[in-house]
């Protein structure tokens, strides 16, 4: 009998914790779970407001460096043709314009990336990694080191990086997070100087007129952007012997 009781009260412990466990706030050294809890609702409105489903979720992210802009595209698995969802504030600039070619330049890099990390417990709260240098960076810079660890991050501090603030970084952060759960595996981050549909690129290019190689490179990248930007659907992107971006 001694044994039944002291079973029974265990197992109403137990139901007492599991019910604490569930209906208490996420610890906070957990800010995947933190996200979730704060976020998870309103990322679902957005994703059903612009016709996705959560669990078909596949994201593009664009960053425009001068405009302080990022933008997150998203579509279903089976759709051909991202929609633009959320426009986010970069909200710390570093460097100038003009692509990162060696270690502590303080540049943001420009180009044509993908996640290829996640995170969680970042110095900046939450961070994506994305693959710089790649390919393009290695050919075109002559440098003995490259640099690396550039991220899109919280905390709204940078030395090269893409600053959010905490709240806007676990948006984004889930919206990379889910599509990865989902089976993309490459997540891309177009990284532009600034918009290339607004006229002022062309006022940029004449400041730059004196470097006829940065021009060359943003007219490479103009490329790229014009191509996704004409229907909005995925581009295959290469890199030729010299460093050029190619596309499909």
């Amino acid at each position: 009998m001694k044994t039944a009781a002291f079973l029974s009260i265990m197992f109403f412990m137990l139901l007492v914790l599991s019910s604490y466990y569930h209906f208490t706030k996420p610890n906070a050294d957990d800010r995947l779970a933190v996200a979730v809890a704060e976020k998870g609702t309103l990322i679902k409105k957005t994703l059903k407001k612009n016709g996705i489903q959560f669990d078909q979720l596949q994201v593009l992210f664009v960053a425009y460096k001068d405009e302080q802009v990022f933008d997150v595209y998203a579509k279903n698995t089976t759709d051909k043709i991202y929609t633009k969802i959320e426009s986010y504030k970069i909200c710390e600039k570093s460097g100038e314009l003009g692509p990162k070619n060696r270690e502590g330049d303080l540049q943001v890099p420009e180009g044509f990336y993908y996640i290829e990390r996640f995170n969680p417990q970042s110095t900046y709260y939450l961070s994506l990694g994305i693959n710089y240098p790649n390919a393009a960076d290695r050919k075109r810079s002559n440098a003995a080191a490259l640099g690396g660890d550039i991220f899109i991050h919280g905390k709204c501090a940078t030395v090269g990086c893409l600053p959010m603030t905490d709240d806007k970084i676990k948006e984004i952060y889930l919206y990379a997070w889910q599509a990865r759960q989902n089976g993309q595996q490459r997540i891309p981050v177009f990284i532009f100087p600034f918009n290339f549909s607004h006229a002022s690129s062309d006022t940029f290019k004449e400041k730059s007129k004196n470097d006829p190689e940065l021009v060359a490179f943003w007219n490479n990248l103009k490329v790229g952007h014009d191509l996704f930007f004409k229907d909005k659907k995925a581009i295959k992107v290469g890199v030729d012997d010299k460093g050029k971006y190619t596309f499909n």
